[in-house]
């Protein structure tokens, strides 16, 4: 599996809007982005542990691989 980026939060939330997602709303330091009925939550941290981004990447339903190609 390949090794997961370290980026913030705010460069997760772009990368998913790249992806087709939007967001739909935020409660505190978090952002809910939705895309048809997936949807994924992304804490504006400053830098997001890989743990965290991995479960976002997987409530989000795309794949490690997808999402780092994006992320370039």
């Amino acid at each position: 599996m390949p090794e997961l980026p370290r980026i913030s939060g705010k460069q997760a939330i772009r990368t998913f809007e790249l992806l087709g997602f939007r967001q739909v709303r935020q409660k505190g330091s978090h952002v809910i982005l939705r895309r048809d009925t997936k949807g994924c939550v992304v804490p504006l941290h400053a830098s997001l542990a890989a743990g965290t981004l991995r479960s976002a990447i997987r409530q989000a339903g795309v794949t490690v691989e997808e999402f780092i190609q994006a992320c370039k």
